[in-house]
């Protein structure tokens, strides 16, 4: 009776696996510095082995070639893996299933945007500027008119990343931290570029993607208080102070979903508490989908 009831059991794990997706995606912050902060990476693959991820995107793979991609991928159980470019701040992606390239596409792109699908999803990774709201503005412009012409609409698709930009599903949160707009207003007072549209926050980015449209799944499943996924304590003792921290923290990653797609999503979490506090200046996002 023990093992009949074991076997079930068994069946059952396999079943509810099989019928979940798990997607992640985490901004690494510099590539683990270039892959020297060892502490922090072996840190960080502990993490994402535990979050028992079937598709994980990444921003900011610095120094990291196609080849350490995967040998990183494999470190989490991953055996495949595909990287937009080998300089700069590249985007990429891994997965537990084969991963069939679309496009790695730069032109127009501050750190470029990388096209797969794998488990029969078109998976967008993005990273767009984190300094220019007219530069963001052009590059989602250019990533939803490449998926107008690519990709059949009613399909499963996400698009997903380091966005850099605020949503106006956050706007009443934005308005509650004044310390988030003096942040943002000192940054571009010392850049010849601007994050803010006129001394004010600037929402028309997201919302080129939200009315192609994408489905922003933070904004049903995570609680408003919770809403946050950048910055992080690992920053403070660096350019951020002690008390600044929390009060001008903000949403700029985002997993964005297709129509169709959406509708399979099951739950969706910024992971802003615990480990991560030290792994990177962004908190990860994980959206699970019952396919």
């Amino acid at each position: 009776m023990k093992a009949r009831f074991t076997l079930i059991m068994l069946i059952i794990a396999h079943i509810s696996s099989a019928d979940t997706l798990r997607v992640l995606s985490y901004n690494i912050l510099n590539g683990y510095d270039y892959g020297k902060d060892t502490v922090r990476q072996a840190n960080a693959i502990d993490f994402i082995k535990s979050q028992n991820a079937d598709v994980v995107a990444l921003q900011e793979l610095c120094g990291f070639t196609q080849e350490k991609l995967e040998k990183l991928a494999q470190k989490w159980g991953h055996a495949y893996a595909v990287i937009v470019k080998e300089e700069g701040y590249p985007v990429g992606i891994t997965s537990n299933k084969p991963i069939e390239l679309k496009k790695k596409m730069r032109e127009g792109l501050w750190h470029g945007m990388l096209h797969v699908k794998t488990h029969d999803i078109d998976f967008l990774v993005v990273h767009l500027s984190p300094f220019d709201f007219q530069f963001r503005r052009n590059e989602a412009k250019i990533i939803t008119e490449y998926m107008a012409n690519e990709i059949d609409d009613k399909g499963n698709f996400l698009v997903l990343g380091d966005f850099n930009a605020l949503s106006s599903f956050d706007g009443f949160l934005n308005n509650s931290r004044p310390a988030l707009l003096e942040r943002y207003r000192n940054g571009d007072a010392k850049s010849k570029y601007s994050n803010l549209m006129d001394g004010e926050y600037d929402y028309s980015v997201m919302s080129i993607f939200l009315s192609y449209p994408l489905i922003d799944l933070a904004a049903k499943y995570v609680l408003p208080r919770d809403r946050f996924s950048y910055p992080t304590p690992i920053l403070i003792g660096s350019w951020r102070e002690v008390g600044e921290i929390i009060p001008s923290r903000c949403r700029i990653d985002y997993i964005l979903s297709s129509r169709n797609l959406a509708q399979k999503c099951s739950n969706i979490e910024i992971i802003n508490k615990g480990v991560v506090d030290s792994l990177s200046d962004h908190f990860p996002v994980l959206a699970t989908f019952r396919l």
